[in-house]
Parts: C-alpha cells; structure tokens; sequence
C-alpha cells in the first residue's frame, strides 16, 4: 500500500504487501522488500535494498549520501537485511568507493531515534543502538552488541559480538568480545564481562568461565598484547568463544581497549 501523498519515483522498486505512508520520498535506484513498513515523511534515496519486514519509523532518513567530502557521485549502496527497527529521525547513509562501498545492516537490530550510520559501516544482527548512538566511517559492529545513549564510535573502530558500550562512552580503539567498555576518550576502558549478556544469551557456564580466564589475561595480567595472546592460548581452555576473543584481538589494526 501506497499513500497517495508518498512520491516514489517510477523506477523504484516497492514489494507488494509493503507500506509507504504520507509524504515519504522514494528514489529511483531503492528496492523494498515485503512487509516493510515506512512511516510519514521519511526519505529514502541512493542504491538503497532494503529486505522485509523492516519498521521504518517517522522522519528517518535512509539512503543519503556520504559526509565525505571524497564522495563524487559514485554508485554505492546502503543494505538493509529482514525484521529491522529504524527509529525516528535515524540516519544510514551510502557507501564510498575509498571504503567497502557499502554500508549494510543486517537483521533484527534495534537502531533508536537519532542514530547515526556512517558510510561502510557494517552492523550485524540483534544490534541495538539507543537514542542518538553515533558511528563515524568505517565502523564494525558484531552480533548482539548494545550501545548506549549518545556513544561515539571513530572510524575504522570495531566493537566485538555482545559487547555492552556505556552511554556517552567515547570508543577510540577496538573493544573484545563479551565485555562492558565505558569511558570518556582517553578514560575509555574495560570494566570486565558483560555477564549478565552471556547469561541472558544461554552461554554455558564453562564458556563464561573459560572467557573470565581470557579477560583477566588481557586486562589484569600487565603483558604486552603478544604476551596476552600467546599466554591465553595456552593457558585457556579452547572453545568458539574463546577463539573468537583472541583472535579479534589478534586481527585489530587500531589497537584493543583493556
């Protein structure tokens, strides 16, 4: 269904059982998928996919193009994956050709009113982003993590799967898997586990222990960052989670919050 104040370009592509409500702006090169719903006066724009089942509240604007003054026009994309909540006045912007060109979001995520989705960011699934959680370029953020209200994320920064970020926490560096990170810039640490997550989630309690290990050797431990991998590998009991811990670690280019 289609509002009869919605303009929608003719060569946009809008699924049947789809829902564009009063006064929304529809661009040429967008694909919406079935059951997605968009609510009054939003904007969606650029080469835009976006997959079913999504909620698209109110004001949002999807599809803008990039705050890089690099970008020229090019043809990048914004992906949105099934099942997503994008609040009010939220903003996900396109790709760039100096990044991944393309930004994507995939499913179930929660994304608040005022969020921030910068060009060739990537969010994976069950994210939730509170009120005005901002990511600049570039930023990674794995399964199941929670930011809170008025973060800030730099660019080319990843944040691990179930991580829980502080509100207004500053993320300068890469935060580990499993762990609460808050802070202000230069304050911004670990401040342990984010236990109540894992137990939440159904981790086992032999998968939290073995992650209680890991963490102290990061964190406690005073090792330089090789010293910490090598002595976590031999000194925890191997798991997914455990791998998963250590080798994010292992692979991060802007060095670890600990």
């Amino acid at each position: 269904m289609i509002h009869s104040t919605a303009i929608v370009h003719p060569g946009a592509k809008i699924a049947d059982g789809a829902e564009i409500g009063p006064y929304v702006v529809i661009g040429e090169h967008v694909s919406i998928g079935k059951g997605t719903k968009v609510g009054p006066h939003t904007v969606i724009d650029g080469w835009t996919e976006i997959g079913e089942d999504n909620n698209i509240f109110h004001m949002a604007s999807v599809g803008a193009i990039p705050q890089d003054l690099k970008y020229r026009g090019e043809q990048t994309w914004l992906r949105i994956g099934n099942g997503n909540t994008i609040r009010e006045f939220a903003s996900l912007h396109l790709g760039t050709v100096t990044g991944d060109g393309e930004t994507t979001v995939g499913n179930d995520n929660l994304l608040m009113a005022y969020t921030h989705v910068a060009h060739d960011c990537h969010i994976g699934n069950g994210v939730v982003m509170a009120n005005a959680a901002t990511l600049a370029g570039h930023v990674t953020i794995e399964d199941n993590a929670i930011l809170g209200g008025l973060c800030a994320v730099l660019q080319f920064t990843r944040i691990g799967a179930h991580v829980m970020v502080g509100g207004t926490t500053t993320v300068l560096l890469d935060v580990p898997p499993y762990t609460i990170v808050t802070g202000d810039r230069k304050e911004t640490r670990l401040r342990g586990l984010n236990l109540v997550g894992l137990k939440r989630r159904g981790f086992p309690e032999e998968t939290i222990s073995a992650l209680k290990k890991a963490y102290k050797i990061l964190s406690l431990s005073g090792l330089r960052l090789p010293e910490a991998v090598e002595r976590m590998r031999s000194e925890v009991e191997a798991s997914p989670e455990v791998e998963h811990f250590i080798s994010f670690i292992e692979s991060s280019k802007r060095g670890v919050c600990r």
